[in-house]
């Protein structure tokens, strides 16, 4: 089957993010496309697709796809730089990795993407350490790691005044965080990061605590995914009470 596979122009982005709908699946994708801080590519319309694919700026290696067409999604590949893995619909998974092996001769992986919501209070934590940021504190985020910056949106003023931020700050440093990585109408998914000498401190409870509070407080469910064998995530979720709902899969090609 033949497919008619384009990169749109961001003035359908809209189209197509109101297609993907607002489920936890679709939180980042929707809102990069809302924000146009993406590429993306369709099989078929933005309101009538066998495939789409969206790729963020900020991780352009790790672009999304949807539909449940492995052909489809393949055709579309072809159109994507930079790809390294892609997270797709579990019941395509094996059908696209098949693809995937046999054009480009490798191996594929596949690897659980855990998606959870908090539809019930969030268990709230607290640490001398930690407390909401605001734009008041750029300069603090900006003289952090890297991996604790936080991301989804055009520059970090922007994140700090669109968004939901908590980091701890030890000794004037930040040195764990949790924002929104992506906000839509129902949804607000939830970003962290700790770096390893303040990890196993409850640290990142309690940052996670205040930007899940903030979320339920303006009537948005929050959203958590992480890596199935990512336990240390796996477990501050459900610490604050979040439940699974759903799990999409990596297909990550092992180059040689």
């Amino acid at each position: 089957m033949a497919y008619d596979i384009a990169q749109l122009n961001p003035a359908d982005f809209a189209e197509l993010a109101d297609t993907l709908g607002d489920t936890p699946e679709t939180v980042v994708a929707v809102h990069l496309l809302r924000k146009k801080l993406c590429k993306a590519f369709v099989a078929g319309s933005p309101t009538s697709f066998s495939a789409a694919i969206v790729q963020g700026h900020f991780d352009s290696e790790e672009p999304r796809g949807f539909g449940t067409e492995a052909r489809a999604l393949w055709e579309l590949l072809q159109l994507v730089e930079g790809w390294d893995c892609i997270g797709v619909n579990r019941q395509c998974a094996k059908p696209l990795g098949d693809l995937i092996e046999k054009s480009n001769g490798v191996k594929v992986r596949y690897y659980g993407d855990v998606y959870h919501s908090l539809t019930r209070p969030v268990r709230l934590f607290t640490s001398e350490y930690v407390r909401e940021l605001t734009t008041q504190d750029q300069n603090l985020i900006a003289s952090a790691p890297i991996e604790i910056q936080g991301s989804g949106y055009e520059d970090m003023e922007t994140m700090l005044s669109e968004g939901m931020v908590a980091g701890a700050i030890d000794a004037g440093r930040l040195v764990s965080i949790a924002h929104t990585s992506g906000v839509t109408d129902l949804h607000g998914e939830i970003g962290v990061g700790t770096l390893e000498p303040w990890r196993k401190k409850g640290l990142c409870s309690a940052a996670a605590s205040i930007v899940s509070n903030r979320l339920q407080k303006e009537g948005r469910v929050p959203v958590w995914s992480t890596g199935e064998d990512n336990f240390a995530s796996l477990r501050v979720a459900a610490k604050l009470g979040f439940q699974e709902v759903s799990r999409r899969t990596y297909l990550i090609p092992i180059k040689n």
